[in-house]
């Protein structure tokens, strides 16, 4: 367990370092990780690794990366922007909103679809307003984050809970008679817009613009639409028995995007009557950004072969005692700082029998340590520029549009936002469900 815990920490401190090399740290600490389990230090093959690489998460990004690159071709963003700028008085309002509306969104819809759908409203407002666009997309992605605890659909973490604490999608609303934990989510939402106000308070410049831009061309448009609605139609496909079936179930979200993006690319290519539209966006795709969250993705497997998040969730019930509040303050805090540096999918996916079993020896029911875990690894994200896909997929886009993000742009925004969304959700968690 130590030699994977120690690649684990040094992966980290180079890619928090130096950013710009993150995708080759990554991939090179994944071939530490297959190295350590080929000598014997755990049990992790080259085929294990690749069955823990999340293909629909890269099939999304990539193909919605694709179905942007039209959106933003038929010069939508650009109007919705002007739109968006004509109703706000100055910049902080602007960005709150847009902020919101990316949080409202990504309650329905995966966070990095939902960033990639925002992301360019937001960079052309910036242009407009020659403003960095840096904090506003860093802004989008943590509000995006934020909400994906919200509904049975925003997250596969709420997904993993749904499916292992049997909660259906109605019951993330209300549950066994009590508001449920969207309304904690959307409280620790409402304190976290008054954070972004406040950050962004400086940002009094007015907002004079006119709507101008012309779209020409509203079939890009759609098909943003159509990847939302089908992304929420897929998330209630029930999982199929056959192996086969369930192979592709597991890629649903992400072959929905892909058939979306091939859809918008063929027809612009019969348009033009060539395959350059193809080709701007193979040239658009954040190939960074995939080789990052592939690496990562076999690195956290190597620890959680390892053994070192077993090991972590063993010390919840030693340090707990038999206090239900320091149970729960401790969960909350634990999975904040824990998914601030890894994947929260299997975090989650170990803490909840650890949970379960914690609360049958207490006596106690597990929900409000069901919840509390949700808010805490959900949120916790948000504490780091690779604490989320969201977060690297947004510094990801800033580069390719030539801006520098550091760790301490990111953590200006992301600290603040994130304590205030866990105080403000967790509390109200405890005092529904906790309180007797």
């Amino acid at each position: 367990m130590i030699p994977a815990l120690i690649v684990f920490i040094i992966t980290y401190i180079l890619m928090l370092s130096f950013q710009k090399y993150r995708p080759y740290i990554a991939l090179g600490s994944a071939c530490v990780m297959l190295i350590l389990g080929a000598l014997g230090h755990f049990e992790m093959t080259p085929l294990s690794a690749l069955k823990a690489v999340d293909y629909n998460v890269l099939l999304m990004i990539s193909a919605t990366m694709c179905t942007v690159t039209l959106f933003i071709e038929s010069r939508m963003p650009a109007r919705l922007a002007e739109m968006m700028m004509v109703k706000v008085p100055n910049v902080m309002w602007a960005v709150t909103v847009l902020s919101l509306f990316a949080g409202v969104v990504s309650a329905f819809v995966d966070n990095v679809a939902t960033l990639l759908m925002v992301a360019p409203v937001g960079l052309a407002i910036s242009r407009k307003l020659k403003i960095s666009p840096v904090p506003v997309l860093i802004a989008i992605s943590v509000s995006s984050n934020l909400q994906g605890a919200a509904t049975l659909v925003g997250d596969t973490t709420s997904i993993l809970l749904g499916g292992f604490a049997n909660i259906n999608f109605m019951e993330f609303f209300w549950f066994k008679g009590k508001p449920s934990i969207f309304f904690s989510t959307e409280l620790g939402a409402l304190a976290s817009l008054l954070v972004l106000m406040f950050l962004f308070r400086k940002y009094t410049d007015k907002v004079e613009c006119k709507v101008e831009t012309e779209v020409d061309d509203m079939v890009p448009t759609w098909l943003m639409v159509g990847t939302v609605l089908m992304l929420i139609c897929m998330s209630f496909v029930p999982e199929p028995a056959d192996p086969t079936l369930k192979v592709l179930h597991s890629l649903r979200s992400g072959l929905s995007c892909v058939l979306f993006a091939l859809i918008g690319l063929l027809r612009q290519s019969i348009r033009e009557r060539k395959i350059s539209p193809f080709a701007r966006a193979m040239k658009e795709m954040d190939t960074d950004t995939l080789l990052l969250l592939f690496g990562l993705f076999i690195v956290i497997e190597g620890i959680r072969s390892a053994g070192v998040i077993d090991a972590a969730a063993g010390l919840f019930h030693k340090v707990a005692g038999n206090s239900p509040l320091r149970l729960y303050v401790l969960i909350v805090g634990v999975s904040v700082v824990l998914s601030a540096f890894i994947d929260n999918i299997p975090y989650v996916a170990t803490m909840l029998p650890v949970v379960r079993g914690i609360a049958g020896l207490m006596g106690v029911d597990p929900t409000v340590y069901y919840f509390g875990l949700l808010i805490g690894a959900t949120l916790g994200g948000n504490l780091t520029p690779i604490g989320a896909s969201a977060n690297i997929t947004a510094i990801g886009i800033l580069r390719k549009n030539g801006e520098e993000v550091t760790t301490g742009d990111f953590l200006r925004i992301g600290v603040p936002f994130t304590l205030t969304a866990v105080l403000v959700g967790a509390s109200f968690t405890w005092l529904v469900w906790g309180v007797k």
